[in-house]
């Protein structure tokens, strides 16, 4: 699979897993409606159905989609709950995103 490919079906991944817990959170601890849990439930059931979609085995999946979870969680962070990242939170969104790259790319038997 081509990085360009993965990556992106790696990001829409992390956002389906973000939205699923964040839908959760937002019920349990800011008071919000039990509904919430409907599209919850349908975000991770989405996020469980990308990680199929990756031809290569499910530990390196996980691991290569950590990488990208993180940036994407730095980004919700921002974008959702308006807190913008430090330069700690780039630093480190861009040195797991470089190690995703090397585990996708990275040479097979």
């Amino acid at each position: 699979m081509r990085l360009a490919t993965a990556t992106a079906l790696f990001f829409a991944t992390a956002l389906a897993e973000i939205a699923g817990c964040y839908l959760p959170y937002l019920w349990l601890r800011r008071q919000g409606s039990a509904l919430l849990l409907v599209p919850s439930a349908l975000a991770l059931g989405l996020f469980a159905w990308l990680l199929t979609l990756h031809p290569t085995g499910a530990a390196r999946t996980y691991a290569a989609y950590g990488g990208v979870y993180i940036s994407v969680a730095i980004g919700w962070l921002w974008l959702v709950e308006g807190e913008p990242p430090t330069g700690w939170d780039l630093l480190g969104s861009g040195l797991a995103l470089l190690g995703m790259a090397v585990i996708v790319l990275g040479g097979r038997r």
